[in-house]
């Protein structure tokens, strides 16, 4: 029983250190958007060996630190074509691009938009606190919540009691809430959701949720405010058939999360 007790509390502490290490680089990559970090920078900063941070990052956060990396530049580069005037040449250089080109195919195959377009989308949209005309309405209720029907996945997402604004749930192939979703839904409250036509795979459950502001800024990027919830493990569709737990809960954002790459709520 001792040894057992020891093995555990070396477990949580090599846990927490790895964990401890893991911010330490990208609290390195929030700082440094505009240099070339490599693998090796990105260890060091984490007091590890490349092979060794590399393999720690993947099994804590789910995906590679390079990919993380350029999932955080583009994040940052839809935060600047939001809140800025800045050209997109400009933004390219800020996030440590050198070809423009490169840049726009790159932006638009992750956010869904390219960098024009988002911003015309922004100037064009407006805040309403009623539904959008197109927003799926939940799933009815009365249906036993553990039934699964085939191709159609089924969840419920909770929220802090005093959440008021849009919640968007998408089902991915990556870990990346990034590109088009392979099924997706919008929500006005928390409750029942409802994805169909949904292929056999495996996939990732992600959502996010933008409070309710009176000024078009605050809402389009809500920062710490913006609440996110991800499925802990991925979910197996077989024959029509879901395997693993829909359910979620959205909370704050941790700096751990997957970058939020999409261009919500503009697509």
């Amino acid at each position: 029983m001792l040894s057992v007790c020891n093995d555990n509390g070396e477990r949580l502490v090599t846990t927490v250190a790895h964990t401890q290490a893991v911010e330490q680089a990208i609290q390195i990559m929030h700082s440094n958007m505009q240099e070339f970090l490599t693998l090796e920078d990105l260890a060091a900063a984490a007091y590890l060996s490349p092979y060794h941070f590399n393999r720690i990052f993947r099994r804590l956060i789910g995906i590679p630190p390079i990919e993380f990396l350029s999932a955080l530049r583009f994040q940052m580069a839809r935060h600047l074509l939001l809140a800025t005037t800045l050209s997109v040449t400009n933004i390219c250089f800020e996030v440590g691009y050198t070809s423009t080109g490169s840049f726009t195919h790159r932006f638009t195959q992750l956010t869904g938009l390219s960098p024009r377009l988002l911003r015309k989308r922004a100037h064009e949209f407006s805040l309403s606190t009623d539904p959008a005309p197109d927003m799926e309405e939940p799933p009815d209720s009365s249906m036993p919540h553990h039934i699964h029907m085939k191709n159609v996945l089924r969840g419920q997402i909770s929220a802090p009691t005093d959440f008021q604004g849009t919640i968007y749930i998408g089902l991915f192939t990556s870990p990346i809430p990034q590109g088009r979703p392979v099924s997706c839904t919008r929500l006005c409250a928390p409750g029942p959701f409802l994805l169909r036509n949904v292929p056999d795979g495996i996939y990732y459950l992600m959502s996010a949720a933008f409070p309710m502001a009176s000024e078009l800024q605050t809402y389009l990027l809500p920062g710490k405010k913006q609440l996110l919830s991800s499925s802990a493990n991925p979910l197996i569709i077989h024959n029509g058939q879901i395997s693993g737990d829909p359910d979620l809960v959205l909370r704050p954002p941790h700096l751990t999360d997957a970058p939020l790459v999409m261009a919500l709520p503009l697509l």
